[in-house]
């Protein structure tokens, strides 16, 4: 089954707001076995709408709208499905009955529109909405299905989740869709795809699609497949990914599992120091604490980490982490010698076992011939070694910070498993 998503609202395309709807259905569909091939966002316009909706029927068994089904005159989605499936509205005493007792139940007095959301196309069947007052409407046209919902994100996905998904999956014959993503760090797309290439190559044999994903630190590669038997597409690829690491294993620090919580770096790190029953410190410059923010982002995290120290100008390195001003003279401080001094001091003064700090230029401007913008050195101390290293990474400054933190942590990690 193809599905292609509709999301209706000026907002949505003036980015005053971002749609979360979309991202949020399409885990829900895949981890139904219905594949989707197209977003599509529109704006509040009657003619728009109706050749989206034909569009769409071109392409797709399910379309699935969102947005539009609010009270006032700017929502005019059932209208324009009623003019679309050439069916009046109608009054549907089920859903005038849940609006009628929901208001009561709020205390509040019921408006002639709110009563009106209770008509819906005769044509459609009712989708119910157990938290708010617009009904879903659920079409069938030509074998295909078009479903409207509210674009109120809980009241669509208890939709959803409650309703359209079961019902789906009990009428069709769904296959499995099978997701799993590998989590790279420290090399680019670009030399990645290079390095895994003949790997890559024998993927589409065996009904596996992979997918690049970059960010800054980061590169996700997402191995896709399809099929009716579940286990046997996990194992196939489950073996695929047992033969890639054998080519980028010291880049991979973690995995993804599809329509589950993402294994970030900072909370495999955390695992590890819980673990090792490890205490963490921080000496940022550069990232300005944005490490201590990843951090501290992980519940329970005062089990491992100590705390941190910002000396962002080179007088607070020297005098709250004792950085030698000698360092600064003859080396700087976006140096290995500088960065080895903040981390020894920061374990030291918070009594930890590990410490990351940083030290870099993270533009756009500060840099130099020697030294250009995006060049930043990390440094690992523990009790009885250390370890740093230099990165060279862009011009863009919050693209540098990000990179630096994750880069930091995922030596740490390396540090913490070695």
């Amino acid at each position: 089954m193809i599905a292609e998503i509709i999301t209706i609202g000026d907002e949505i395309l003036i980015g005053q707001i971002v749609d979360t709807n979309s991202a949020w259905l399409g885990v829900q569909l895949n981890m139904a076995g219905i594949k989707v091939k197209q977003i599509t966002s529109i704006s509040d316009d009657k003619s728009h709408i109706l050749s989206a909706l034909k569009d769409a029927e071109s392409r797709a068994d399910l379309i699935l709208i969102t947005g539009g089904l609010g009270p006032t005159k700017d929502d005019i989605t059932k209208h324009t499905l009623s003019e679309y499936f050439n069916s009046p509205l109608k009054m549907n005493e089920e859903v005038l009955q849940m609006v009628t007792e929901l208001f009561a139940q709020r205390g509040r007095e019921m408006t002639e529109l709110n009563r009106k959301q209770a008509e819906v196309p005769e044509c459609c069947m009712v989708v119910k909405n157990q938290h708010g007052t617009a009904p879903g409407m659920w079409f069938n046209k030509n074998n295909k299905i078009i479903i409207s919902m509210p674009g109120v994100p809980f009241e669509m996905q208890a939709m959803v989740s409650d309703f359209i998904i079961p019902k789906l999956k009990k009428e069709f014959d769904l296959p499995f869709i099978h997701h799993k993503t590998i989590l790279t760090n420290g090399i680019g797309e670009s030399t990645l795809a290079e390095t895994i290439e003949s790997w890559e190559d024998t993927l589409a044999s065996k009904g596996i699609k992979l997918a690049y994903l970059p960010s800054p630190g980061l590169v996700k590669l997402r191995l896709s497949s399809m099929g009716k038997n579940e286990l046997e597409l996990k194992k196939i690829i489950d073996e695929e990914i047992e033969k890639v690491k054998l080519l980028i294993d010291e880049f991979i620090f973690g995995y993804e599992e599809y329509g589950k919580d993402p294994d970030l770096i900072e909370t495999i790190v955390a695992g590890i120091l819980k673990e090792k029953k490890l205490k963490l410190a921080l000496a940022e410059s550069c990232t300005g604490g944005y490490v201590s923010h990843l951090i501290t982002s992980i519940s329970g995290c005062s089990e491992f980490y100590q705390g941190g120290i910002i000396p962002y100008h080179n007088e607070f390195k020297n005098s709250f982490l004792e950085v030698d001003a000698e360092i600064f003279k003859n080396y700087g401080a976006v140096s290995e010698e500088c960065v080895i001094a903040m981390a020894e001091h920061v374990r030291e003064k918070f009594n930890a076992d590990v410490s990351i700090a940083i030290s870099g230029i993270a533009g756009p401007s500060g840099g130099t011939l020697d030294k250009p913008v995006g060049t930043v050195w990390i440094a690992i101390s523990g009790k009885t070694k250390k370890v740093s290293h230099k990165f060279q990474f862009g011009t863009d400054r919050n693209r540098n910070i990000k990179m630096a933190a994750v880069s930091g942590l995922n030596m740490l990690r390396k540090f913490l498993l070695n």
